[in-house]
């Protein structure tokens, strides 16, 4: 597990360049990611070549992530936030923390360790002490922001004169960035792949030595097939991207057969499908595409004959009358449910999303939309998005872990409860 201190101390920047080292030297990587984060799994894929999963004990729960963590190779695990930052309290539920626990695994921890030497005692110390009270062993240091290999000999001396994990490797401060945008890190295929390889320093058998050993379980399936017979529609493009692996698999183990469709390339939707998905993604970078889509028109029927329908985030932007950009430009999309989309610079939502149905979500997006009143909601949670329930339609801002609770989940696609 590799763990931070705080939010950007370099997590994902050090976890892409140590999978580089190690795919470089022949280790065989299966990458995951702690929490609901979809563009970091992305990321890990590019540079590992390996699907990477996510693990999140507050949408998952601890023995979905158990079974999820079954690994051929060496799993990797890049943590989620700080160490001990979770939905609440220190090392609650979501929390990197309550994860290495769960799952049982030794943590590799990042520090940005610009400007400091010997401060980098007391700060292992501390949360040294805090993780073993939760039984969760420290085992190695990453440090980040390097200023000279003198630097790193030094912190490196210190950690051992005070009976601390040892440093597994460090990255020096002019090591490349990934460049981003307002949901966090831009896709890999938008930019160029960097090369670590002059930047990590690593110590391999330090490190080997500090990631233990794996005892996973073969995932369990629950032997029904609610959704058996039933053909459900995806849009899978660069406008709907966000889309849990583990939501595909449930969805296949459930008996449906799967076709993928593209808003943005004007595919239509199958006329033989029972159900539609649209997840979320960057429907607000792709305008002018989605304007002139010929998709409209066949998602439009198929929401109109009372057919089922599920929209995540950017996936419900779409079905909006028009999406207002960050210059303020207005975009016409589908037009089936009546609201306008408006992007803005700053958060607009934050967080898990638990429905009282059971289903367990997590909703991040920086628009807002004007919903009309007159048409109930679509969910029940305490906090968020309730969303809109037009006909057979179920459309919010949430992005929904479906095996959380596959008898809900699986009538949302037109199974019978």
């Amino acid at each position: 597990m590799l763990a931070g201190v705080q939010s950007g101390c370099g997590k994902t920047t050090v976890t892409l360049a140590l999978m580089q080292a190690l795919r470089a030297q022949g280790v065989s990587i299966t990458p995951f990611k702690a929490g609901p984060d979809f563009l970091d799994p992305m990321w890990h894929q590019a540079v590992s070549g390996q699907t990477s999963c996510n693990l999140d004990t507050q949408m998952m729960g601890e023995e979905h992530c158990r079974y999820q963590l079954d690994s051929s190779g060496l799993a990797i695990v890049e943590g989620v936030m700080g160490l001990f930052d979770g939905r609440s309290g220190v090392g609650g539920k979501g929390s990197t923390l309550d994860l290495a626990r769960s799952v049982d695994l030794p943590v590799i921890l990042i520090i940005n360790a610009k400007g400091m030497s010997g401060s980098i005692v007391p700060l292992v110390a501390g949360f040294q002490r805090e993780a073993a009270k939760s039984s969760v062993i420290i085992s190695g240091i990453i440090a980040n922001q390097v200023g000279s290999e003198h630097h790193a000999y030094l912190l490196s001396g210190l950690l051992e004169d005070h009976g601390l994990p040892p440093l597994v490797a460090w990255m020096t401060n002019n090591a490349p960035t990934l460049p981003e945008r307002h949901l966090g890190l831009k896709m890999p295929e938008e930019t160029d792949l960097p090369d670590f390889s002059n930047f990590l320093h690593l110590a391999p058998e330090r490190f080997i030595s500090a990631c233990g050993e794996l005892h996973s379980a073969n995932p369990r399936v629950d032997g029904k097939h609610r959704l058996r017979g039933k053909s459900i529609a995806i849009a899978r493009d660069a406008a709907c991207c966000f889309i849990y692996r583990a939501n595909l698999v449930w969805l296949e183990e459930q008996g449906a057969s799967l076709h993928f469709f593209s808003p943005l390339k004007g595919d239509a939707v199958p006329t033989d499908a029972d159900a539609v998905w649209l997840p979320g993604g960057y429907p607000e970078i792709h305008t002018k595409a989605l304007t002139a889509s010929t998709t409209w028109p066949s998602l439009h029927s198929h929401i109109e004959e009372g057919k089922p329908l599920l929209a995540e985030c950017g996936g419900m932007m779409l079905l909006g009358k028009s999406l207002i950009d960050h210059q303020g430009n207005c975009w016409p999309m589908c037009g089936t449910l009546p609201f306008t989309t408006r992007m803005q610079p700053q958060l607009a939502g934050l967080g898990y999303r638990d429905d009282k149905s059971g289903a367990r979500g997590h909703e991040f997006h920086h628009s807002t939309h004007d919903h009309n009143s007159d048409i109930p909601a679509a969910f029940s949670t305490s906090r968020g998005d309730q969303g809109l329930h037009y006909k057979n339609s179920r459309s919010s801002y949430i992005h929904w872990w479906f095996p959380a609770a596959p008898a809900v989940t699986a009538s949302w696609f037109g199974a019978s409860v």
